[in-house]
């Protein structure tokens, strides 16, 4: 099988795809232009490539490329919806809600800057979670009213993978006139999204959870009726005044090309990606009866396997294989933490339990091979302990 490291982290970070790199280079360097120089081709040409980026962000979320905002990632896009929606709200005293509603398993990003805007006077409520990891409806719908000015639900969780009912959530949403916030750098790619069908307001999405690279993400803010934001810096009036400062042609061409291969392939690769995880999944339980996989069986996306070895620590397991496959025990953003995840400690899951666990995330680029490899080097550790 060689000696190439099988990479199955791919929630984690996704490798760029090659179509996505060849579309960057040239504006790297033949076309070097700042997209907000007006006056000459080098920016026309820069300018008109950010365009075409915005177009297909947009195609891919049903949305308007006047809504598409670009960042420098999920955790950036995230910050400037809730605090920018809180700057906003401070600035308006006739509105009275005072309000956030989130979920214990949402994104560090997210569930720290609610507590950041906790100690500055916001009530943050935090809503539970079934041990399926599915948001519990009935707590959601009791916390959302009047007085809430924004509610954030990930649409896809990091660690196991599990969607949430976003759809019904924004109807709830809708209802009582809070916005919603979805942080989709998970689903994306995976999994068609709607932002109309959705009934969302405000959504962040990652590059390089989707074949793009590092550095660039977006934040999509409803044009009609308009999301009212403060942005978090200013200077320059860039996207809308929302996010001031040059744009990163090439990241935001590559941004741009991940979303026009997203809307191409997702449907067929969803299917290719669930095969080997499926079978990936059959193996281990083979291997292991007693191994737990958290979180919903089949409502999540495909790719995403969360599962507990008893008696193992994960840990453990992760560094043993580390020269052979790539996998992790969960968010790349807390690995260096040696606490059990928030998340599923948040499903119900003892502490020791949490401890085993292993998150495999099989993406485009895998194959069976890797697959097969995988499971060679996991039964030779886990038969051994």
């Amino acid at each position: 099988m060689g000696n190439k490291v099988v990479y199955l982290d791919n929630q984690a970070t996704t490798p760029v795809d090659p179509l996505v790199l060849d579309v960057m280079q040239p504006y790297f360097s033949k076309e070097y232009g700042n997209p907000h120089s007006t006056g000459h081709a080098y920016g026309w040409n820069a300018e008109t490539a950010v365009n075409y980026s915005r177009q297909n962000v947009a195609a891919m979320i049903g949305a308007d490329a006047r809504e598409i905002i670009f960042t420098s990632g999920a955790t950036e896009s995230c910050n400037l919806a809730l605090r920018g929606v809180a700057g906003a709200q401070e600035k308006n005293s006739a509105n009275s809600r005072r309000k956030i509603v989130t979920t214990a398993i949402e994104h560090p990003c997210v569930l720290e800057t609610c507590e950041d805007l906790k100690k500055s006077g916001w009530d943050v409520i935090i809503i539970g979670v079934g041990p399926d990891g599915l948001v519990n409806m009935d707590e959601l719908y009791g916390a959302v009213d009047e007085q809430t000015l924004i509610v954030s639900v990930m649409a896809a969780n990091n660690e196991i993978g599990v969607m949430q009912p976003i759809e019904e959530i924004g109807e709830i949403c809708q209802a009582k006139g809070a916005y919603l916030h979805t942080d989709a750098a998970q689903a994306a790619g995976k999994v068609p999204i709607d932002v109309r069908r959705w009934n969302v307001d405000l959504m962040s999405l990652s590059g390089h959870k989707m074949y793009a690279p590092k550095g660039i993400g977006v934040l999509f803010v409803r044009w009609r009726p308009s999301v009212r934001i403060k942005p978090l810096i200013t200077g320059g009036g860039q996207e809308r005044g929302l996010r001031p400062g040059t744009i990163p042609v090439a990241h935001v061409v590559g941004m741009g090309e991940a979303c026009r291969i997203a809307v191409e392939t997702t449907e067929k690769e969803s299917v290719a990606v669930r095969k080997l995880t499926d079978k990936l999944r059959l193996k281990l339980f083979e291997m292991y009866p007693d191994a737990i996989l958290f979180g919903h069986w089949e409502r999540r996306v495909p790719g995403n396997i969360n599962i507990g070895f008893p008696g193992f620590s994960g840990e453990d397991i992760v560094s043993s294989v580390g020269d052979k496959i790539a996998i992790s025990t969960g968010s790349a953003c807390s690995s260096a933490k040696v606490e059990p995840s928030h998340v599923l400690l948040a499903l119900g899951v003892g502490e020791e339990t949490a401890q085993s666990a292993l998150r495999i995330s099989v993406g485009r680029f895998n194959t069976e091979s890797d697959i097969d490899k995988a499971l060679q080097v996991l039964s030779e550790i886990i038969k051994n302990p």
